[in-house]
């Protein structure tokens, strides 16, 4: 109510100012004309229906705009830069003097290894895993519309299933986190029936199984208990109005080993969906003792999500986010590298997460190795984030990161999804744009050839000469002496 008192205490003015003007002297009109226009604007932003931070802090939530209106918002459809750029180019993508014209249809992304029957094509951005809880049920369901419009795939959190992910309409990619929401049995455990039923759903598309994120590797999800409302317990499984913390670890597994045998039992279980994880990476050893237990096995993910240790989160553990695990271009590149060294990079195709806004972005992550991207941050943008920073206190002024049923009424389903859309839309386009100025038709073409980067004045270096990048199988005909101690004291048996 509180976030009403503005607009009510200009009413009243107005109303006294009108009052008083009518009965003493035609001069209160120049104190009432302009509060009866702010009373109006204010009973207008209380009525629309675009601006969800408008409809929760009439005119308070105008002096917001002005400054943000000074840059590009996801969501507005122009991908025009007038004026030129303001950026320092210290990393750039190569132009071609032979440019292609751009493909009319957007490129898709086939998941699914040789032990998969229902391969999914992955749009090459899509909406990054975001719970229901950490966003509110009209958040959710304006990302799985938007989705289902534009035909890419929303990731849906570790927080379980929910219904509002179901009614879009829109492809799902399934997160199973430590806390096993959505398919938990009573002790906290994994409930593989319900599992089953649940991946069974035709809207599940792919299954993923999450090691850690980037803001907060090594530690478990974490939802204030501000934000536990009933239907979020009822989801989940846990008590109203409790912070609920993720385990840090999986209780199914603890080996490599065993995870890989793990996620072939998940894939299994699903039918034969497209399976797979995601991890900041820490340990490149650790890393490498997953690939050694998949050739050991036989058994390969679908797909592997790389999170950057820039990642976010809407309640994060203070002093995690950026100074644990690697950021994204460094585990992008370990990931490809490892996957490509034991002669299985054709079979696991590889998402990246974290920071990811532009179809330069886009562009940038394809050429470090990645097959997909996944944005969270712009998407929040597109829905209707205004950035307050609030998440983790259930007062979220745009009604997208909160619990609060009134906060959340504000959004507007209907005209987000379509901003979310757009916004996916267009971010694509341009990145199929700038692949064309590169002479690039597929995103398959790229390399790390195409990516430049200054590395002091007057020197540039291309990615191909900055990192090293192993041949088809070297690490099993013999490793580099820059891998070989790392690859040497990977065990399949232990993380």
């Amino acid at each position: 109510m509180r976030r009403f008192l503005p607009l009510l205490l200009v009413c009243l003015l107005a109303a006294a100012a009108t009052a008083a003007s009518s009965a003493r002297s035609a001069w209160w009109w120049l104190a009432a004309g302009p509060l009866l226009a702010s009373a109006c604007l204010g009973g207008w932003d209380l009525l629309q229906r675009r601006r969800s931070a408008l409809r929760n802090h009439p005119l308070v939530g105008r002096l917001r705009y002005p400054t943000a209106e000074v840059r590009v918002r996801p969501g507005r459809g122009d991908a025009r830069e007038p004026f030129g750029g303001d950026r320092d180019a210290y990393e750039y993508l190569v132009p071609s003097l032979r440019p292609v014209e751009p493909a009319e249809e957007p490129p898709v992304v086939r998941v699914g290894g040789p032990d998969c029957s229902q391969p999914y094509d992955m749009a090459l951005l899509n909406v990054s895993a975001m719970s229901f809880g950490a966003l509110s049920s009209r958040a959710v369901l304006a990302l799985n519309r938007g989705a289902a419009l534009g035909r890419f795939a929303q990731d849906t959190g570790e927080g379980g299933l929910s219904e509002h992910h179901l009614r879009g309409g829109g492809d799902l990619v399934w997160e199973i986190g430590t806390g096993y929401f959505g398919c938990r049995d009573a002790d906290g455990g994994f409930d593989a029936r319900e599992f089953a039923d649940k991946a069974a759903l035709p809207e599940v598309k792919c299954v993923s199984l999450k090691l850690s994120q980037g803001a907060a590797p090594g530690s478990g999800g974490v939802l204030p208990g501000v934000k536990v409302s009933a239907e979020i317990a009822r989801e989940r499984k846990v008590p109203v109005g409790e912070t609920v913390v993720s385990p840090p670890l999986h209780r199914v597994f603890s080996t490599p080993r065993e995870l890989v045998l793990f996620l072939a039992r998940l894939r299994e279980l699903a039918g034969g969906k497209p399976t797979g994880f995601k991890l900041c990476v820490g340990s490149r050893r650790e890393f490498l003792a997953v690939c050694g237990a998949m050739v050991a096995e036989g058994l390969t993910p679908d797909f592997v999500v790389v999170d950057g240790s820039e990642g976010g989160t809407g309640a994060g553990p203070a002093g995690f986010a950026g100074r644990l695990g690697m950021p994204l271009t460094q585990g992008l590149i370990t990931v490809h590298n490892a996957l490509v060294g034991v002669g299985l990079r054709d079979r696991v195709r590889l998402g990246a997460s974290g920071r990811v806004a532009t179809g330069a972005d886009i562009v940038t992550r394809l050429a470090q190795g990645a097959d997909y991207t996944n944005a969270a941050r712009a998407m929040m943008r597109a829905v209707g984030c205004v950035g307050a920073l609030r998440c983790h206190t259930g007062t979220c002024p745009a009604g997208v990161a909160t619990q609060d049923p009134l906060r959340a009424h504000a959004l507007n389903v209907a005209d987000k999804a379509r901003r979310v859309r757009r916004y996916q839309r267009e971010t694509v386009r341009d990145a199929v744009r700038i692949m064309a100025a590169m002479g690039i038709r597929e995103p398959a073409e790229l390399t790390p050839g195409h990516l430049v980067r200054r590395t002091q004045p007057g020197s540039v270096r291309s990615y191909a000469e900055l990192y090293e990048w192993l041949a088809p199988g070297e690490l099993l005909a013999g490793p580099p002496e820059s891998w070989e101690t790392d690859w040497k004291a990977a065990d399949p048996d232990s993380f």
